[in-house]
């Protein structure tokens, strides 16, 4: 894959298909290979040329083990958007990648056309404060939890009741849960870009068209954090999905991927 210097750092990235370009930008610890089973075939048969990327702190992009902050990290996706000469174009993230793309919508409006945000939140609640807080503790212990035990953990953090329920799916995602790496100094510093302060007012300035997806079951960033930043985008859509943690866009991609490839016909 292309290796290339943008803002300060070498970013690796894919560039997949042919015709209006999307960027689709990962979560906390995700790399870009995590769009490639789903959402990849959806938009390029869409008709849509997709490029992802491996976030700052995911190797082979640059790490930063000594830290960096969400404005970075929009840096890195406005400057690999200006590289390209896509802009303006399509984005999508999720989680912290939705963080980083509401962002870019507010300071780079010329960038971007329309703009998916799934997963999302504009302020860290009591709750989400504890928890990423609680991860970063845990990392810095050097306590690393047993293999199936973590496995375990991040499937009833992240995955719906639905799901947890299927014993043939759980087989699956718990055999992938064991097959991740713990987590490395680039993504201890990811970590620390969950702690957001409250962006609401700003995100009143944002006029690229906006999609707001959460997902039912989701209990990193529940449904009505999303909505905030829905009511808080002028003229943004919200639609939620059912039976869907924070994983929402891998638990059910075709209800997923059809929101987006819709709005972004629309």
């Amino acid at each position: 894959m292309p290796v290339i210097p943008v803002n300060g750092i070498r970013l690796n990235y894919e560039d997949t298909g042919q015709g209006e370009p999307v960027v689709l930008i990962q979560g906390t610890g995700g790399g870009r290979t995590v769009w490639q089973l789903h959402q990849v075939p959806a938009l390029t048969a869409a008709g849509h040329r997709v490029i992802t990327f491996d976030n700052r702190g995911i190797p082979p992009t640059s790490e930063c083990p000594e830290g960096f902050t969400l404005q970075d990290m929009v840096g890195d996706v406005a400057g690999l958007i200006e590289r390209l000469g896509i802009g303006p174009c399509r984005v999508v993230g999720t989680s912290m990648g939705a963080f980083i793309a509401q962002e870019l919508a507010l300071a780079r409006p010329e960038l971007v056309r329309q703009a998916v945000l799934m997963a999302t939140r504009g302020r860290t609640d009591a709750m989400r404060a504890r928890l990423t807080r609680a991860e970063i503790e845990l990392h810095d212990s050097g306590v690393r939890l047993p293999t199936p035990y973590a496995a375990v953990l991040r499937a009833l953090k992240s995955l719906s009741p639905r799901t947890l329920n299927d014993d043939r799916e759980m087989a699956d995602w718990l055999d992938l849960f064991e097959l991740s790496q713990p987590a490395g100094p680039g993504q201890r510093a990811q970590m620390e870009v969950s702690n957001l302060d409250d962006r609401l007012a700003a995100y009143r300035g944002i006029r690229v068209p906006t999609l707001v997806m959460s997902f039912a079951d989701d209990l990193i960033t529940p449904p009505h954090l999303g909505r905030e930043v829905a009511d808080a985008i002028p003229g943004a859509e919200f639609t939620l999905v059912p039976d869907c943690g924070h994983y929402g866009y891998l638990e059910d991609p075709a209800a997923v991927n059809k929101e987006i490839v819709d709005f972004f016909a629309s």
